[in-house]
């Protein structure tokens, strides 16, 4: 991620406090994501944030690495897992690039909104596969930034080079899905809750 980590650690607090925008949307794809889970799946979730969502996850699994590029995101996840009484998420600052991760040691890697915060689509995706057990699961959300309207397209990059948001990747669904089959992954399901993103869940195939 470009120039990510100053921005997300100023933003921290702020982003901590937001609401999440569309709650029956959220639900929907925690209830997704868990009907695919089992007791004994060890789970990785990249760009966690503040850790709602792994915290969410937590009793579903046996472990989860829930990685972040913020120190200062992780310090409120790490508070917020303790006040939940969560004991099975290890955090660790870093990008899916920087951490140290054993391949093929995930049953299940989640990448929630930050896919289009990544540079290096192809790259990025080559290590989720990588990361996963063969038959694994990448669940992804994503916004679809080049399916947005044109005027947001055109603002979001000067935005970003005033500092009021991170780098975008401008990405739309059929260039990810091809991404996606490009690593080597087969999509099992796919949903759009509005034309501007997309839910994916995708495998790893057992001789992969």
């Amino acid at each position: 991620m470009k120039d990510s980590k100053a921005f997300w650690d100023k933003s921290a607090t702020r982003y901590a406090k937001s609401p999440v925008r569309d709650e029956q949307t959220y639900r929907k794809k925690i209830a997704l994501t868990q009907a695919y889970f089992e007791p004994d799946w060890s789970v990785l979730e990249f760009g966690c944030g503040t850790g709602s969502t792994a915290i969410l996850h937590a009793p579903h699994v046996r472990h989860i690495v829930a990685t972040d590029i913020s120190d200062r995101m992780l310090e409120i996840a790490e508070r917020k897992a303790r006040e939940a009484g969560v004991d099975n998420i290890a955090f660790q600052q870093g990008t899916l690039a920087t951490v140290s991760l054993d391949a093929g040691s995930f049953d299940a890697v989640l990448g929630l909104n930050v896919l289009h915060l990544i540079d290096d689509l192809d790259a990025a995706l080559a290590r989720v596969h990588g990361l996963l057990k063969p038959g694994g699961i990448f669940v992804s959300s994503t916004a679809l930034v080049a399916d947005i309207h044109w005027l947001w397209r055109l603002l979001i990059p000067l935005m970003h080079t005033a500092g009021l948001a991170p780098y975008v990747n401008r990405f739309g669904k059929s260039a990810l899905t091809t991404a996606l089959s490009r690593a080597g992954f087969g999509i099992e399901q796919q949903w759009q809750p509005n034309k501007e993103s997309v839910f994916i869940v995708a495998r790893k195939p057992v001789a992969g």
